[in-house]
């Protein structure tokens, strides 16, 4: 298999790439990343770099039985390697427009229910995110405990994942959580809004530790993960908190309420709100041990050796 992926940081994207991989047994995989195929980014007319690499894109595919492309921004590559093997069209993101080429992939996944509602005229298959059950064992916190419960959020710092309202609703969550802690884990890796990334670093009441390795292994030292995001297709570190036991609260909208059952392993609120989010969190650690013990059980639906099963069914030549 030739898998593509779009970018060289190692994302939700690439991540689930690689727990697939690591479970393929029998296969030869060759990753390809934008430093052997490059595809463009997401800026006006990126595409155009996408086509310069067309034809080592079909040397590269007549020399496979299936090409996986990671991505929609990977997808780019699709006519060239259509009629040269079995392909794969993995779509990650909650799309506004589906492109007429996107119908020659043989295969179509799609990370929730959320996603595949906007691949018209594609049969795509719903496949989830892969987390693993067993992660490593709990790192040490790069932030100070107090005597409170410790909220936190892990992930890219940028507008989408709505971090300022987690910023602004701490004030009022340790007005009534006295000695409560709020953590943002995370970075705008792909400088989306260095603007928006200084706000959040700037802000008094919460603490900020910047991007962090292997972050599922640092869940079970929070007592409450938060996304607040406008938009999201799956949401991957909210069932990496639930396998670790750690409760959530999260926005309702795209594929996260197909992750967190709301009053049973978690909270969700409406986007936008800080009141409402602020609310969400309180309510979640009134409640924590009971959440707490249905979410790691809600996690196994995401076990990466049932995905890995899932898609290997789907794609194999």
């Amino acid at each position: 298999m030739l898998a593509v992926n779009a970018v060289a940081h190692p994302g939700g994207a690439e991540i689930g790439l690689r727990r697939l991989i690591d479970r393929l047994d029998g296969w030869e995989v060759t990753v390809a990343g934008p430093d052997e195929l490059p595809v463009g980014g997401l800026a006006a007319r990126a595409g155009a770099t996408a086509l310069r690499s067309f034809p080592k894109a079909r040397r590269l595919a007549r020399a496979h039985d299936v090409v996986y492309l990671n991505g929609t921004v990977a997808g780019r590559l699709l006519p060239a390697v259509a009629n040269a093997a079995r392909t794969v069209l993995h779509v990650h993101d909650l799309v506004d427009r589906v492109p007429r080429f996107w119908r020659r992939a043989d295969v179509v996944l799609a990370d929730s229910e959320a996603v595949a509602d906007r691949l018209d005229g594609l049969a795509a298959h719903v496949v989830g995110c892969p987390v693993e059950l067993n992660a490593e064992p709990a790192a040490a916190p790069p932030w100070e405990r107090g005597d409170g419960p410790v909220i936190g959020y892990a992930g890219r710092i940028e507008p989408r994942k709505g971090v300022l309202d987690l910023v602004r609703a701490a004030p009022a969550i340790r007005a009534r959580v006295p000695g409560s802690q709020v953590v943002i884990m995370g970075s705008d890796a792909y400088s989306a809004d260095p603007g928006y990334g200084a706000l959040v670093a700037a802000a008094s009441d919460v603490q900020t530790v910047g991007w962090v390795e292997n972050a599922p292994s640092l869940m079970s030292h929070l007592d409450l993960l938060v996304l607040p995001s406008y938009a999201e297709p799956f949401g991957t570190v909210l069932a990496e908190a639930m396998a670790a036991g750690t409760p959530v609260v999260a926005t309702a909208v795209g594929g996260l309420p197909e992750v967190v059952r709301d009053g049973v392993d978690g909270v969700l609120v409406p986007p936008g709100r800080p009141d409402a989010l602020a609310d969400g969190v309180v309510r979640a650690l009134e409640r924590r041990d009971e959440l707490a013990a249905h979410a790691r059980s809600g996690a196994r639906r995401f076990d990466a050796d049932g995905y890995a099963r899932r898609v290997e069914a789907l794609i194999a030549p």
